[in-house]
C-alpha cells in the first residue's frame, strides 16, 4: 500500500504544479520540450525486447496520424508474465499497478521498435482490462501504473489521455492487466512512415 500512497501523492502534487502553472506555459512547455528517447534514458527506463502477437492480428495499425495498439501484456524483460486475479489472496493494488505499468513498458518498446518513441506527439487515450475479483473496485488505481508512465515519458501535456479501466473475470493466459491504447504520431513525420501499413 506504500507505493500505491505515494504515487497518489506524486498525481496530487503533479496535478497542483500542472494548475498553477499552466496558465504561463512554463510546466507543460519545458518538460513536453525534451524528447521521449531522452526521458526513457535519463529516467534509466529499461524497456523489455518488443512483443510479438499471441494471434491472428497486428500490434499496431495506423490511420493518418492516429495509430491504434492492440492489447498489450504484463511483460518483463526475461519474458515472464504476471498472472493472476486481483482481489484474490495477496494479490492486490500494487501488484495490479506493477502489472499495468509493464503493459506500458511492452507499448513503449512496440511504440520503439515499430515507429520510434520520437515520432509520437501524444497519448490519446489508454484502456485497461484488468483481471479481477467481483468484489475488487480499485481497477482505476491499477491502472495509475499504465498512465503514469505514459505522462512521465511524453510529459505532462502530452502524456495526460482520456483513460477507461473495467474488471473482467478472466484474461488470455491468465494475464493479470491487459492494456490498448490510442496514440497520435507527429505529422512531420508521416512522409517517413508513409511506406508503413496504413488500413
Amino acid at each position: 500500500m506504500a507505493l500505491i500512497q505515494l504515487t497518489r501523492r506524486l498525481t496530487n502534487n503533479t496535478n497542483l504544479i500542472r494548475t498553477t502553472l499552466a496558465k504561463k506555459g512554463t510546466f507543460s512547455t519545458l518538460i513536453d520540450r525534451v524528447k521521449p528517447s531522452t526521458i526513457v534514458t535519463t529516467l534509466n527506463l529499461d524497456l523489455p525486447p518488443p512483443p510479438t502477437p499471441k494471434a491472428n492480428y497486428g500490434l499496431t495499425s495506423r490511420v493518418g496520424s492516429t495509430l491504434y495498439i492492440s492489447g498489450h501484456l504484463p511483460m518483463d524483460n526475461q519474458g515472464n508474465l504476471m498472472v493472476g486475479r486481483i482481489g484474490e489472496g495477496d494479490v492486490g493494488e500494487e501488484e495490479g499497478y506493477e502489472a499495468a505499468r509493464l503493459c506500458g513498458m511492452n507499448i513503449l518498446s512496440t511504440l520503439e521498435n515499430e515507429y520510434g518513441l520520437d515520432a509520437i506527439e501524444r497519448c490519446v487515450k489508454l484502456f485497461g482490462i484488468i483481471n479481477s475479483s467481483p468484489t475488487f473496485t480499485s481497477q482505476h488505481i491499477c491502472m495509475n501504473g499504465c498512465s503514469d508512465l505514459m505522462i512521465k515519458t511524453f510529459g505532462p501535456k502530452n502524456g495526460y489521455h482520456a483513460r477507461s479501466a473495467i474488471g473482467t473475470g478472466a484474461l488470455p493466459m491468465g494475464m493479470m492487466v491487459e492494456v490498448e491504447g490510442i496514440f497520435k504520431i507527429k505529422e512531420e513525420y508521416l512522409t517517413e512512415l508513409s511506406s508503413l501499413r496504413e488500413v
